[in-house]
């Protein structure tokens, strides 16, 4: 007998006593599990690493502890700070004025203000206009059908053929490699629309105790709440059982479970997704490629900028641009005296650059800033480290909307919460606070319609 892929619904409302498992332990699945046992559900979380916090995990130096990777947050932030008001951390947030730079020809251009750009050298005077005017566009213009447009054909048209390969092409090629004539437009009208500075300039916050106290004291939340927090147990595989329940196999052997929430990157869900499940759900076929990242932190005994964000989008360095996050932090969050610069390159998660040694990038990464500032000094230097990700965000197509896996994968029974599904909101943890919200609103709403996937063994046997 052939699958079907014609799906029925059955089933009762939730009770209490609904087992749910959370898969991946990043910020998505922490809020996740957070909000399930708040509405008294028996909730296990699953995190095959030694630590809690995905790209919001952290290490220690000097009795210190420090993000592996650069973390901020923005005014407009709704979900995230909804989260850190229920964790009563919201008043520990504080607040700074931060500024951007351009790396041109030796020196380092300001780019915040209207004045900025009309003195910005690499653009002719004729080109700056047109860059401004696709600034001021892109925040009042409708995002209908910009999925379907190309963010190269987008920005072409506005900026014009010049500005946009002298501007936009280096920012989108530092962002997505080769890859980045198929962003759709609508992923650069996003970033338009959050980071939307008022007459006094942008602002970026950041908490006391670093991003690690988020994830400690949602840590303590969900023990309280009676969550089962499984360190170093990877899931293996989720599959569907001849109940249609889910089941997870880890390497301590194998569970069944009412409701699943996956948060873990989508390529790692498709990899551990069983016969079964595959079977059933042609969701699972979809192919979503992701970029990668390579952070370089150094410790610095002196200020590099004055901006927190410095782009060196020109192919001549290995590194996307620096940010000095000491801009935005106070010195009891890093030490006295102790500056902290972020170098960051975006790259494909199988690029050879992922798999050079952290002391071949260091030493490179170094010698490149060097160039960027040259009055800088080697005894300026306190220490440094590298960290990669493999799954940082998706590579977004024309027409992802159309692909973008849904939150309720199989009804009732497997649930979504990835950063796949973001998109066109910002890959960061306010985005990732929100798609979990809304997919935990999503599991709800079936519950109370009783929705809940019958599949046949017949189907599950073919």
């Amino acid at each position: 007998m052939t699958a079907n892929h014609s799906l029925s619904t059955t089933g009762k409302h939730h009770s209490s006593h609904t087992n749910v498992a959370v898969i991946g332990g990043g910020i998505s699945g922490l809020t996740s599990a957070f909000r399930l046992a708040q509405s008294g559900r028996k909730v296990t979380l699953y995190e095959g690493s030694g630590q809690l916090g995905g790209l919001g995990t952290f290490f220690k130096h000097e009795g210190r502890t420090f993000e592996k990777f650069y973390h901020c947050m923005l005014p407009s932030d709704g979900p995230l700070l909804a989260l850190l008001e229920d964790l009563k951390l919201r008043d520990d947030t504080y607040w700074k004025p931060t500024t951007f730079g351009y790396w041109h020809d030796s020196k380092v251009l300001p780019l915040n203000k209207p004045v900025d750009l009309l003195k910005f050298s690499p653009l002719s005077f004729i080109d700056r206009l047109r860059v401004g005017f696709t600034g001021v566009y892109g925040r009042m213009v409708s995002d209908k059908g910009l999925d379907d447009i190309s963010a190269v054909d987008w920005l072409t048209k506005l900026s014009g053929k010049s500005a946009f390969n002298t501007f936009w092409k280096p920012m989108l090629q530092a962002k997505f490699g080769d890859r980045f004539e198929q962003v759709p437009a609508l992923w650069f009208w996003s970033r338009f629309n959050r980071e939307k500075g008022d007459a006094k300039g942008e602002e970026k916050g950041y908490i006391r105790g670093g991003y690690k106290r988020i994830v400690d004291t949602l840590e303590a939340r969900l023990r309280a709440l009676g969550v089962d927090i499984r360190m170093n147990e990877p899931v293996v595989s989720v599959d569907l059982d001849a109940t249609s329940h889910p089941v997870l196999v880890t390497e301590n052997g194998k569970r069944r479970f009412d409701r699943v929430v996956v948060t873990s990157p989508w390529p790692i869900f498709q990899k551990s997704a069983g016969s079964h499940l595959r079977s059933v759900m042609p969701e699972m076929r979809k192919e979503i490629d992701y970029q990668g990242v390579i952070n370089c932190l150094l410790f610095l005994r002196r200020p590099l900028t004055p901006h927190y964000w410095v782009a060196t989008p020109q192919e001549q360095f290995p590194f996307d641009g620096a940010i000095e996050s000491s801009t935005l932090t106070e010195e009891g969050d890093r030490g006295k005296g102790r500056h902290l610069v972020y170098l960051t390159k975006y790259l494909h998660r199988t690029d050879a650059r992922m798999a050079e040694s952290e002391d071949v990038i260091a030493t490179r990464w170094w010698a490149s800033l060097k160039q960027v500032f040259p009055d800088l000094r080697d005894e300026d230097l306190e220490t440094r480290f590298v960290f990669k990700a493999p799954f940082v965000e998706p590579i977004f197509t024309k027409g992802y909307l159309k692909q973008r896996p849904p939150e309720s994968l199989v009804p009732g029974r497997i649930y979504l919460s990835t950063t796949a599904q973001l998109y066109p909101t910002v890959t960061a943890w306010n985005g990732a606070v929100g798609q979990a919200n809304r997919t935990i609103e999503i599991m709800e709403a079936d519950e109370k319609a009783g929705a809940t996937t019958a599949v046949s063994v017949e189907m599950l046997a073919a």
